[in-house]
């Protein structure tokens, strides 16, 4: 089996948070997309310490799609650094995990 991965990505607002939920899936780069209720972030950035609200994707797929899932996110992202981070899935539900490689297979007639 692939290996899952847990991609999360923070977005400044709804409109850019469903555009990227809707493309990546649509894609097959992910087998699903969570979008969170705004968070507020605090950061460094450039010297300063900022604050925004954002909006939080919690996004599923596998190591065999990550870099097109990467390259989808950041054309989509408005920020000139983007947060892109992906954690390994260690365990879970076998029949999820399975639904997450099947999900985001290349190949598959849509």
């Amino acid at each position: 089996m692939q290996d899952v991965l847990l991609v999360l990505t923070n977005v400044p607002d709804e409109v850019t948070a469903h555009t990227i939920a809707r493309g990546v899936v649509a894609d097959r780069l992910a087998a699903c997309v969570n979008v969170l209720p705004a968070v507020r972030s605090v950061y460094q950035w450039e010297g300063k310490i900022e604050e925004a609200v954002e909006v939080t994707l919690l996004i599923k797929s596998t190591q065999d799609r990550y870099a097109a899932l990467e390259a989808a996110i950041r054309k989509a992202h408005p920020y000139d650094v983007p947060e892109i981070i992906a954690m390994p899935v260690s365990a879970g539900l076998p029949a999820y995990l399975n639904w997450v490689v099947s999900e985001t297979k290349k190949d598959v007639d849509v």
